[in-house]
C-alpha cells in the first residue's frame, strides 16, 4: 500500500489544501490528512472543528483518512506506516522552506517527500490569508471548501 501523510495545521483547510489532497489521491492508495497538535500555537478554530471541516469535505472519498498527531512528523509516519509525505508548493519561498524540512526528514528516516505544485487558481491562498479575511468580516467562502463555516 502506498500511503502518504499530508500534514498541516489546517486552520482552516483551504481550497489549495483541498486541491492537493484530491490530486494526491490519484497518486497514492491512501492519503492521511494529519492535523498536527502544537500546544504553543494559538488557533482560530479548535482541533475538533478543523478535523470536522476536513472530514465533511472528503466524506465521499474512502481513500482519505483524517487524524491528529503530536510530535515529529517522521515519527508519526513510522507509526502509521506511511512511506511518503505529501506537500503542496505555492511559490519559491514555499519550496525553500519545504526543501529544508524534506532534507531533515530524509536524515531522520527513509521517508520520501512528494511535492505537488498548487493549481494556479489556488496558488495565492493560505490559511493565514483566510483567517485575516474572516477576522475582517470578508467573504472567505471563495477560499475554502463548503465544509468550512464560521459561527
Amino acid at each position: 500500500m502506498r500511503r502518504a501523510l499530508f500534514p498541516g495545521s489546517f486552520d482552516p483547510i483551504t481550497n489549495g489544501h483541498y486541491d492537493i489532497i484530491k490530486r494526491g489521491v490519484k497518486l497514492f492508495d491512501e492519503v492521511v490528512v494529519a492535523i498536527g497538535v502544537n500546544s504553543s500555537k494559538k488557533y482560530m478554530f479548535s482541533l475538533e472543528e478543523r478535523k470536522q471541516f476536513i472530514e465533511v469535505a472528503f466524506k465521499d472519498e474512502p481513500k482519505i483518512k483524517v487524524v491528529t498527531y503530536k510530535g515529529l512528523t517522521v515519527d508519526f509516519c513510522k507509526e502509521i506506516e506511511a512511506d511518503f509525505i505529501l506537500r503542496g508548493l505555492r511559490n519559491p519561498a514555499d519550496f525553500e522552506f519545504e526543501k529544508a524540512i524534506a532534507h531533515t526528514n530524509r536524515k531522520l528516516s527513509t521517508i520520501e517527500t512528494v511535492f505537488l505544485l498548487t493549481a494556479a487558481r489556488t496558488s495565492f491562498i493560505s490559511s493565514s490569508i483566510v483567517r485575516d479575511v474572516i477576522k475582517n468580516n470578508g467573504d472567505y467562502t471563495k477560499l475554502v471548501p463548503k465544509s468550512v463555516r464560521v459561527k
